[in-house]
């Protein structure tokens, strides 16, 4: 049976972690929302996982650093590809507002 999502639905009025819920998982593909509010990545921590990530950021700002790169920020609409095993980690996410990113990952 199919059913409506609203992304910007459900999220506490407070949140001490980030939060991440699947929205969609098959064989092929895993879809998560990921709600941040003034999270980070702890320091010297990298993201280093082998699925290919297209993450698009719906709501709020955001930092993320590719290791070797100048830091980006993202707002509403932007979106990054990251390919299996590229180490990045979230330098801040806004503390004012709910970040909430659309991440969908798969494997080769």
């Amino acid at each position: 049976m199919e059913r409506c999502q609203n992304l910007f639905a459900d999220i506490p009025e407070r949140i001490d972690h980030e939060l991440t819920s699947e929205v969609l998982r098959s064989r092929f593909v895993r879809i998560e929302r990921i709600v941040s509010r003034g999270q980070a990545s702890p320091p010297e921590f990298w993201y280093d996982q082998a699925e290919h990530e297209y993450v698009v950021v719906l709501a709020g700002k955001a930092s993320l650093k590719i290791e070797g790169q100048s830091e980006l920020i993202f707002g509403p609409g932007d979106s990054l590809y990251l390919s299996p095993h590229t180490r990045h980690r979230v330098e801040w996410t806004d503390p004012q507002q709910d970040t909430i990113w659309l991440a969908v990952f798969w494997e080769d």
